[in-house]
């Protein structure tokens, strides 16, 4: 296998600080056709990331997760069953943020609240089942005053009753395969067959995140919400103490104890990184919000963001053959980052490997090759990379001539 650098991508690495790009030519092979998203060699990755001691926190099961990279940067008991609590909210407004994307209900509409979600106990927002409230003012009361009523409305209105949304919330577990999960209600409320993991919750917060940006930015950051005249401040206590913290949950039963789920973006020199903590059991709900602060600081103090790739941008252009054009640009259909240890970004070290020759017709999007990332000289992580543009087939004459070039090569 032959080794030479690529001058465009060697230039791009100097520019983040890394070690020069390298391109490998492998025989020409059937590439796969799916852009499949990144998928890292997580066992060295997370051994190296574990070189970092991290805190010690009186929580009885914890997880911090670099959501712009995707890696976990440090955990304990992660896939250990608890009772989530007001954390189960989570789903609840994942489904709803899904049933108004896909237009089954509507922000606002006006519904009345049930006998059965008047009668929920716990926390409420305090709904007038005599008067109409509006699906925002639900999500409201749900996310920001964590309201056992507001979530029962909200699954009755969604679903059409509370166990249909049961259901849909463990299908949406089944899918995202959260094996600790298991709802028995949209609240929290304690019930044996009531769990999940710090794990499964991180995959859960993430998802709102990500597929729900607007969403995510317009409800869990509010600090306050005023409804029938009573104003409740939302519990995430480092809403109003840590500027970079813009959301998510708490939760508390005798059971679960003290919870919380918070994310916080803060920039960096290579660019934002978001930090996702979850602390459960916790002994009070000060000790939840100081282990969710040594977390995120912990985070960002001690691991650096390495973009290796930004979508849409190619990593090397590679000669094509057959086709229209006679090159083609290669990256990725999604951000490539990687974390590292605080310095290490410097020794990273990136390789293309691809199928040589190339012969159109090419897809856009169609893996060609992945790139190879090694941490002074051992190999961390591996990425598919894709064609940036589609390449159709050149004509007769085009064709005939490549062949004749190729048997020449």
């Amino acid at each position: 296998m032959s080794i030479r650098p690529i001058v465009a991508a060697c230039s791009a690495a100097l520019l983040l600080g890394l070690s020069p790009l390298t391109y490998a030519a492998t025989p020409a092979a059937t590439a796969p056709a799916s852009p499949a998203p990144a998928t890292t060699a997580a066992t060295p990755l997370q051994t190296l990331l574990a070189n970092v001691p991290p805190p010690d926190l009186d929580a009885r099961s914890w997880l911090v997760l670099d959501m712009t990279s995707g890696e976990i940067l440090a955990e304990h008991n992660a896939h250990e069953q608890e009772a989530p609590a007001s954390l189960t909210k989570l789903m609840t407004a994942y489904l709803t943020f899904k049933a108004l994307k896909d237009g089954t209900i509507k922000l606002d509409q006006t519904v009345h609240e049930s006998d059965k979600a008047w009668k929920t106990g716990g926390s409420r927002m305090f709904i007038d089942p005599r008067v109409p409230v509006s699906v925002n003012d639900l999500l409201l009361g749900m996310i920001v005053q964590s309201g056992n009523d507001a979530a029962m409305t909200l699954a009755q209105t969604v679903a059409g009753s509370t166990s249909a949304f049961v259901a849909m919330m463990n299908r949406q577990a089944q899918q995202w395969n959260l094996k600790g999960t298991h709802f028995m209600d949209p609240t929290g409320l304690p019930d044996p067959g009531h769990h999940t993991t710090a794990y499964d919750l991180s995959v859960i917060a993430s998802h709102i995140i990500r597929d729900f940006p607007a969403d995510y930015a317009r409800y869990f950051k509010v600090k306050e919400f005023t409804y029938n005249h009573i104003t409740q401040p939302n519990r995430v206590s480092l809403l109003f103490t840590d500027p970079s913290v813009d959301g998510m949950k708490t939760g508390y039963t005798a059971q679960a104890g003290y919870c919380m789920i918070t994310s916080a973006q803060r920039p960096f020199p290579n660019g934002p990184r978001r930090v996702l903590t979850v602390v459960m059991g916790t002994p009070s709900e000060r000790a939840r919000g100081q282990e969710s602060q040594v977390l995120l600081n912990w985070a960002f103090q001690n691991f650096d963001d390495i973009t290796l790739a930004t979508p849409g941008k190619p990593l090397l252009t590679a000669p094509v053959w057959k086709g229209t054009s006679n090159k083609v640009g290669l990256g990725s259909t999604v951000p490539i980052v990687i974390t590292v240890p605080r310095g290490m970004g410097k020794e990273i070290q990136t390789k293309v490997v691809r199928p040589d020759p190339l012969v159109a017709p090419i897809r856009a999007g169609q893996r060609i090759g992945q790139l190879d990332v090694s941490l002074a000289g051992k190999p961390v992580a591996t990425y598919p990379v894709t064609a940036i543009e589609a390449i159709p087939e050149a004509g007769l004459f085009g064709r005939a001539w490549d062949s004749l070039r190729l048997l020449i090569k």
